[in-house]
């Protein structure tokens, strides 16, 4: 699915310095590569070292937002993010060691998972990924099946609650009131983020709200297709970043 942001001119384009900086980032499709399923990405070497190393230019403003529920954002980066905010905003955690908050939000009403896990079964190579409150509906291994997919859902998810938000290759079922969006405003009003410019990097349809709150705050937002190309030159970016101690220039 395009994504529908607009993006910076990225030859006109100036990033704030590091020092006034904070670095938010989505994982998968930005930092790592896609993988058939969320058990098989990779962190590919360098990464951390190159992360861990941004955290002190950065004053510690580095944090993971994600979809991904916050366990498995840790068990991937253990100890490299200041903060983390997982399933789309829907359970953060301010700091290292800290407490993690989630909004009140809704459950999935009884009996959708089953339903989900039924819709899965008659397309085989779909696969369903539950979260807390909600699940996600993978078709990358069979990619002409996504629209059927969608139809099915949405005679499924009849809750006004609850909204059927499109993914990497994936349909997921989550509560409204819920974004990345949200997740960067929260983080920007504490430090050590308060202050600064935000400079979120993300791939999907799902970061788009965090791309257009990162420019509203007078950050920037950009997407890994439009300015870097690959996950893989996102990373050299970044070591190139923690080596430089500046943001060097988009392609």
């Amino acid at each position: 699915m395009p994504l529908t942001p607009a993006a910076p001119t990225l030859s006109a384009l100036t990033l704030p310095a590091i020092a006034r900086s904070a670095l938010l980032l989505d994982l998968d499709g930005t930092l790592l590569d896609l993988a058939p399923t969320p058990e098989a990405v990779t962190v590919p070497p360098g990464l951390i070292d190159a992360l861990l190393a941004l955290r002190p230019l950065l004053s510690d403003a580095l944090a993971i937002i994600s979809g991904r529920p916050v366990d498995q954002i840790d068990a991937l980066l253990p100890g490299v993010p200041f903060a983390v905010a997982g399933e789309h905003g829907g359970a953060l955690r301010r700091a290292p060691g800290g407490a993690l908050t989630r909004p009140d939000l809704p459950s999935i009403p009884d009996g959708w998972v089953n339903a989900a896990s039924r819709i899965v079964a008659s397309s085989p190579g779909a696969r369903l990924e539950e979260k807390l409150r909600g699940f996600v509906v993978h078709y990358r291994a069979i990619p002409h099946a996504g629209l059927a997919l969608r139809v099915a859902l949405d005679g499924l998810v009849t809750d006004a609650r609850f909204e059927i938000m499109a993914a990497s290759m994936a349909w997921e079922v989550r509560p409204r009131g819920i974004d990345k969006g949200t997740a960067v405003s929260q983080l920007m009003q504490e430090p050590p983020f308060k202050g600064r410019l935000p400079l979120f990097i993300g791939d999907d349809v799902t970061d788009h709200d965090a791309i257009r709150t990162a420019d509203a705050m007078g950050g920037v937002g950009l997407l890994v297709e439009t300015a870097f190309g690959t996950p893989a030159a996102v990373r050299a970016w970044l070591a190139a970043a923690a080596s430089e101690s500046r943001w060097p220039g988009l392609r």
